[in-house]
């Protein structure tokens, strides 16, 4: 079964399956995805000593003798439908986390990062340190240049009270981001916070494109990309799970994070490193000749282009460089 929400198609079934019936070769741009735990998923919460009362019902777990093929399969179908410069975002416990690195390396992805996800609790421990962090796995399908969104968050010459780069900090492989509270709220077995989804779309996707989460679980990551204007497609095998997810899901109103994105101070014109089009080309040449035509110097041309071009000044230049104008 497939549901259309907002514009973006789901599917009820398992992504294996899944994928190959309905995305085609190079068809998405950008992947996030927690698989199941292959550790007896559907009983952690003795682990976490929390109440389950809450929780959605329908939880399908891994065998742990299949995960190796398991995460073979999915993860080869991820290298297929990904485009070239697409990106996968894995984020995976330590048990099996052997299993999913071999499964990577079989494929012709490029490992960007392996980031560190330290949240605020672990597993309840007597005898050995607490666990309290996942592995997230950033890589890339080669063939084209990936988005990465440098200052989507933070401007290069942004500075904290100490004089630190907050550009610099926030792009560090270790990210401290507190699981989501939702107490009396139903909820998916292990739901990823807004925080650390935000983070991952805003560096390595823009306005449009297609994100897909192979097991939507709680459609955390779909809720988030409808959100920040993406499109999103995705699977789910359990029935119950994914009935809930679509039905949160069709709650919220497309684009409804954007306004609460903190807004860098990138310190750079909007346009800077964007291709010109022989339009903009010939309509900077006709206002540079206007402006000099009316009296003004090159140097005071230039930097009144610069503002309503909104571009950088080394960038009008060779415009003007190689069209010959004085």
């Amino acid at each position: 079964m497939s549901q259309v929400v907002h514009g973006c198609t789901f599917h009820n079934t398992d992504c294996i399956k899944g994928a190959r019936t309905h995305l085609d070769d190079d068809s998405v741009d950008l992947i996030i995805t927690d698989p199941p735990y292959g550790i007896d998923g559907d009983k952690l919460h003795r682990h976490y000593n929390r109440n389950e009362l809450h929780v959605v019902d329908g939880y399908v777990e891994i065998p742990s003798d299949e995960y190796p093929r398991f995460s073979r399969e999915w993860i080869g179908e991820a290298e297929r439908i990904l485009r070239p410069g697409g990106q996968i975002y894995v984020i995976s416990g330590y048990s099996n986390l052997v299993h999913i690195l071999n499964a990577l390396q079989e494929t012709k992805l490029q490992e960007i990062n392996h980031i560190i996800w330290k949240y605020n609790f672990g597993v309840y421990t007597k005898r050995k340190f607490v666990s309290s962090h996942y592995h997230i796995l950033y890589y890339a399908k080669p063939g084209r240049r990936r988005t990465f969104n440098l200052q989507c968050r933070y401007g290069l010459k942004e500075r904290d009270a100490s004089g630190g780069s907050l550009n610099y900090r926030d792009r560090e492989d270790v990210w401290l981001i507190d699981r989501q509270y939702k107490p009396g709220q139903q909820k998916n077995k292990n739901e990823l916070p807004d925080e650390l989804l935000i983070k991952m779309i805003q560096y390595s996707s823009n306005e449009g494109d297609l994100i897909c989460d192979l097991f939507l679980g709680g459609f955390s990551t779909a809720r988030v990309a409808v959100g920040l204007n993406r499109r999103a497609t995705g699977f789910e095998v359990s029935d119950e799970i994914f009935s809930h997810g679509i039905g949160t899901l069709s709650e919220i109103e497309p684009g409804y994070l954007c306004d609460t994105l903190r807004v860098p101070d990138a310190g750079q014109p909007k346009n800077q490193g964007k291709r010109w089009t022989e339009r903009e080309i010939q309509h900077l040449l006709e206002r540079f000749r206007q402006i000099k035509d009316a009296g003004h110097t090159k140097k005071d041309a230039v930097k009144e282009l610069c503002a309503e071009f909104e571009r950088g000044r080394f960038s009008i230049e060779r415009i003007l460089r190689e069209h010959h104008r004085p």
